[in-house]
């Protein structure tokens, strides 16, 4: 209680009067209105336990209020639909990143580089992502969740523009950073923000694995979205290096509207100390480094595909259509979602054994595939090894998130994104290098065993842990 002019007020957000416990039991009244219910009933809830048992603390009352305030009536959409708008928003960003995937070609033959530069401009990517996870990715859990993915959209909305009224190298490279930085602001919050968001809407599931699952389809299934959309209008619509960037910026603005209007989760910190950019529980460094290390090396055959898969379709399989060569990483992107929803559920460790044998068929594959060019077997192999790395990296994702404190999620998940995305890029230009001095088919191969190898070990050392902790 709080006293004012030598009288005790119970601090309840709704304005009542009553100065007494008593005199409010008594009342009959709820939240000092009679019969009357916020819609989101959270200071009304701990009033009634309040008034059935008799005991509750100020401090109780106070974190019903910082919540209510947070979602109140009008401060937006409920927190049910803007949890699928910041997975679709999710997904739209994702998709925008593989957007050049089936382009190079085209971005090749325009501002006259070859496959190493394409590699190089992938990468530029991958150099904003790490910028934005690192540096930018764990201010979530401090300024919000939304305030954090608005910007993020923004910030990709502003490279579609750098794409479409910036040609040549330079413009494409700067284009790309940034669109990294959308990616990091993006991918570590709106996995934290879809679990606030299904915990609000949904208190009674406590450990549901749909936010999980929805965070998992929306960022892999974006990924295989962003080349099927650009093959489709760079095959039939005009202006394919213009048209694909200017639909995505219009929906990213749209969608940032969208989010925008939705509740935020995190109550401002602005006093004391800001929770650790990167803290873990005790013992959770060893469950990190292990979930980060499957992390990059499932995100290394997705950046191999999205970089590199239109090259050789092009190149090896003498395919020049700009939809046909957007369906091997369109295949890799999708199978990693379809196998996540479709396995899903199936324990950790089983979904890292599925994960780790399909890994390597679908890499040999490949490698099989430049001996013997045929769309179909290489179409495969990217389908087998995406559903291998989905597993892999369905699972690092939730071993990074159980390994995290509580209140430094987004830091933690910042730095996971940050080591898969340096997977994503840094194989890939190592692999184009190689190809140039050594030759595409023996490259392939080696490829194929280090990271089929290094996939193994960074399995076999998250079983270890799991069963020791298990024990």
């Amino acid at each position: 209680m709080t006293k004012f002019h030598g009288k005790k007020y119970l601090p309840w957000r709704c304005g009542s009067s009553i100065s007494s416990v008593s005199e409010w039991k008594s009342s009959g009244s709820l939240c000092g209105l009679e019969g009357r219910r916020r819609s989101t009933g959270v200071g009304c809830v701990a009033i009634h336990s309040f008034r059935t048992s008799g005991v509750v603390s100020l401090s109780s009352l106070l974190s019903a209020r910082r919540a209510e305030a947070l979602d109140g009536p009008s401060r937006g959409s409920p927190p049910a639909r803007s949890f699928w708008t910041v997975a679709a928003a999710f997904g739209a960003l994702m998709a925008f990143g593989t957007v050049p995937t089936p382009l190079w070609p085209l971005f090749a033959g325009r501002d006259g580089f070859g496959s190493t530069m394409v590699t190089v401009a992938f990468a530029a990517m991958v150099v904003g992502a790490a910028a934005g996870f690192l540096f930018l990715g764990h201010l979530s859990d401090r300024l919000g969740r939304r305030r954090i993915i608005v910007p993020a959209l923004l910030t990709s909305a502003l490279a579609a523009l750098l794409l479409v009224t910036w040609h040549g190298v330079t413009g494409l490279l700067v284009a790309r950073v940034v669109t990294g930085v959308g990616t990091g602001l993006m991918a570590s919050t709106a996995t934290a923000y879809l679990s606030d968001l299904y915990a609000r809407a949904h208190p009674e599931r406590v450990g549901s694995p749909l936010p999980g699952l929805v965070a998992a389809a929306a960022n892999l299934g974006g990924l295989a979205v962003g080349p099927l959309v650009a093959g489709i209008l760079a095959q039939w619509v005009p202006a394919p290096l213009t048209t694909p960037f200017a639909l995505f910026g219009v929906v990213l603005v749209a969608l940032g509207a969208l989010v925008l209007a939705g509740p935020e989760t995190v109550d401002r910190q602005t006093a004391g100390e800001p929770p650790a950019r990167f803290g873990l529980r005790p013992g959770g460094g060893a469950v990190f480094a292990a979930a980060a290390g499957i992390g990059f090396f499932a995100f290394a055959v997705m950046g191999f595909f999205s970089s590199l898969g239109a090259v050789m379709v092009r190149d090896v399989l003498g395919i020049s259509a700009p939809f046909v060569t957007g369906l091997a990483p369109f295949a890799v992107f999708a199978a990693s979602a379809v196998a996540q929803l479709a396995l899903g559920r199936l324990s950790a460790p089983r979904m890292l054994t599925t994960g780790v044998m399909l890994f390597p068929v679908g890499l040999a594959l490949t490698a099989l595939s430049l001996f013997h060019p045929v769309l179909a077997l290489f179409l495969v192999a990217a389908a087998l090894t995406g559903a291998g790395a989905g597993l892999l990296f369905k699972v690092s994702v939730g071993q990074s998130v159980a390994a995290a404190r509580p209140a430094s999620r987004a830091g933690v998940l910042a730095v996971f994104f940050a080591i898969s995305y340096a997977g994503m890029g840094l194989p890939s230009i190592g692999f184009s290098l190689a190809a140039r001095q050594l030759g595409l088919r023996p490259s392939m191969i080696g490829f194929a065993a280090a990271l089929s190898l290094g996939a193994l070990i960074a399995v076999g050392a998250s079983r270890r842990l799991g069963a020791r902790a298990g024990g």
